[in-house]
């Protein structure tokens, strides 16, 4: 997945209208160097298309990508290799590195969430918890790390939430408010508790979000739902008890984290001579 629009104004923000004047001073321009960006860590890859195109956008074309996009990859490993001028590779080196690291960073998160898992079968699902800008991306890199998307927008589907309930007086006038106005879209309702979901459940929602409950109670959830809709578990969620949450039979775990706190993944470019 690629966003030029994206790369153009990550590479104006970097000169600001003016020049690399490092590599101006220390570099002549005529120069050729091979890179290699190198994993320092093993994980899962996301992004090769958009450090490619950084590369390509500052003028560069002797590019060989080595892997792709979702692959899992291991600490020394070159991922992609570019020959040229060495001037526009430390232009692009920063950004492609960027965008890179921080991608893979999300993969390889959200792997790490899915193989918690692994077993059951519950999914793991991302939020809106994104970066502004960067959504279609960081929603790839769950994708590319085995994850699944929720909404890409406010307008793909309802997600009825406390406020909404309150500014509507109450979750039946809500929902029916939701269910008039957008006959078609997918409606799914927060409940904070138990009794709340039996209050919603005549309403036949698509789906119901419980929101900080226990694994005992999301069982309890399931049992009481008896698969008349789908349900998704979020809040209160960590590695250590996903696995807890999934054998309780929700069908979704809802993880912000996977996009608002993944760890940049370390890769390098480590330049040679021509």
């Amino acid at each position: 997945m690629i966003d030029r629009d994206l790369i153009k104004r990550a590479l104006a923000e970097d000169l600001q209208g003016g020049q690399d004047i490092t590599s101006v001073a220390t570099v002549s321009g005529d120069e050729k160097i091979i890179a290699n960006f190198t994993a320092r860590k093993s994980g899962v890859v996301a992004g090769i298309d958009m450090a490619r195109a950084v590369l390509e956008e500052v003028g560069l074309t002797d590019i060989a990508v080595l892997v792709k996009d979702g692959a899992s990859i291991k600490s020394g490993e070159v991922l992609m290799t570019v020959r040229g001028d060495t001037r526009a590779i430390l232009l692009a080196e920063r950004t492609a590195l960027n965008f890179l690291g921080h991608l893979s960073g999300i993969a390889t998160l959200t792997r790490t969430w899915v193989d918690a898992v692994a077993g059951t079968k519950c999914i793991i699902r991302d939020t809106r918890k994104t970066t502004p800008g960067m959504r279609l991306l960081e929603k790839y890199a769950v994708r590319m790390g085995g994850g699944t998307n929720h909404r890409m927008s406010l307008s793909d589907a309802a997600l009825i939430k406390d406020n909404h309930i309150a500014a509507a007086g109450g979750v039946a006038q809500a929902f029916s408010k939701v269910r008039e106005k957008f006959p078609t879209s997918e409606i799914e309702i927060e409940v904070d508790t138990l009794d709340q979901l039996r209050e919603v459940l005549p309403l036949k929602p698509d789906l119901v979000l419980l929101d900080n409950m226990s694994p005992a109670q999301c069982a309890e959830a399931v049992s009481i739902v008896a698969g008349a809709t789908k349900l998704e578990a979020s809040g209160g969620i960590t590695l250590d008890n996903a696995k807890a949450y999934a054998l309780t039979g929700v069908q979704f775990l809802a993880i912000g984290a996977l996009t608002h706190s993944a760890p940049v993944f370390d890769i390098a470019l480590d330049l040679r001579a021509e």
